[in-house]
């Protein structure tokens, strides 16, 4: 029925709030008022979501489940700077350069990140080579500097080395690109 809460379970101690097969294309306002600030753990696996803007109302979220989901290239998040966690398993994620572009900028923190099952993540499952999978990582480590673990395997000194030597160092946000475009159309500022 229209307006009624969806099914969820939350944890007080763990601040873990469950939203899973809700069949949910949002978080309902009745929830985000009564969670939204002291929500740690947010678990929305296998929902509608494609639109994320819902989660800015999260923003002490660490760990954010959104396996199952419409989540493609092009969906942005919204800035939630204590991020650590991110599972994005059996998505729809195709552009891995539009998609991290995305995602850098709102997810600064990023220290774990699952992509399986999504076309963009190349790998066993979806008939990707190891070569296309060793890629993958490559250039999803050059764009993401705090990562420690992508999809199941941790990130290697020997693996960071190789995506700075492969992509450069991509590490810039919103801010330094807009300073620097501040820069070359001012120059210089001096006090």
């Amino acid at each position: 029925m229209a307006g009624e809460k969806p099914q969820y379970t939350y944890d007080p101690r763990s601040r873990r709030l469950s939203l899973a097969f809700c069949n949910l294309t949002l978080i309902p306002s009745s929830i985000v008022v009564e969670f939204g600030l002291s929500i740690e753990e947010l678990d929305l696996t296998y929902n509608n979501f494609s639109e994320l803007h819902c989660l800015r109302s999260f923003p002490n979220v660490g760990t954010l489940v959104l396996d199952g989901n419409r989540i493609s290239s092009h969906t942005k998040f919204p800035v939630l700077p204590n991020l650590r966690g991110l599972s994005l398993n059996q998505n729809q994620i195709s552009n891995l350069a539009v998609f991290l572009e995305n995602l850098v900028d709102g997810c600064p923190n990023l220290r774990f990140l699952s992509m399986m099952k999504n076309e963009a993540a190349p790998s066993y499952f979806n008939g990707g080579s190891f070569d296309q999978y060793q890629d993958y990582r490559y250039f999803v480590i050059s764009r993401l500097p705090k990562l420690q673990v992508l999809d199941d395997k941790e990130v290697s000194k020997e693996e960071r080395a190789e995506a700075e030597r492969l992509y450069g160092i991509t590490f810039n946000t919103n801010k330094e690109k807009k300073e620097k475009r501040r820069k070359s159309v001012l120059g210089p500022v001096s006090l």
